[in-house]
């Protein structure tokens, strides 16, 4: 099976940008450890904020104690992000433009939280953090190890330290 999926992962990255989008957004990146390229850094990061904000008010709003304290931390942390990459942006330093919206998934991910109430929603919130947070680091990690911009790149080992933090402070509210 492993033969397989770094066949495939061969396939996709030698061929199209189209086919090197596919390749991270199904998983086949992380994988083997490719990097994403500029505008897959740039549209997954901008999703990931989006989504990190706008779940993160939602349980501000609902949670309490620890859950609540955190899910302000990353409405914070993560408008954050947000201005420095739009700055890096705006700034013509990173040719590539963010998302405008969630992935379809992390849309729906949302619609079901906002469905939920009390221990339903804060367990379902934090297992989706701890997911989230995981795929971000993943990105960051390969990003910043081997992007091809160096001010992205810089940025994205800069901010990896803070998302490693926010990947454990989620696993310790799931305990």
């Amino acid at each position: 099976m492993r033969e397989i999926a770094l066949m495939a992962a061969v396939m996709m990255v030698a061929t199209s940008a189209l086919a090197q989008s596919a390749a991270e957004k199904s998983g086949v990146n992380t994988l083997v450890g490719v990097p994403p390229k500029t505008e897959d850094f740039v549209k997954e990061v901008s999703m990931s904020d989006m989504f990190e904000v706008e779940s993160s008010k939602i349980a501000a709003e609902r949670a309490a104690g620890p859950t609540k304290t955190f899910a302000e931390q990353m409405v914070q942390d993560h408008q954050k992000t947000t201005t420095e990459l739009k700055q890096l942006i705006d700034g013509g330093k990173v040719k590539a433009a963010p998302a405008t919206a969630m992935s379809e998934d992390q849309q729906e991910t949302l619609n079901e939280l906002k469905g939920l109430q009390g221990d339903e929603f804060n367990e379902q919130y934090r297992d989706d953090q701890v997911e989230a947070h995981e795929d971000a680091v993943d990105v960051f990690k390969r990003y910043a190890e081997e992007g091809d911009n160096p001010d992205l790149k810089a940025w994205a080992g800069k901010t990896l330290p803070a998302l490693e933090h926010h990947l454990q402070m989620a696993r310790d509210l799931a305990k």
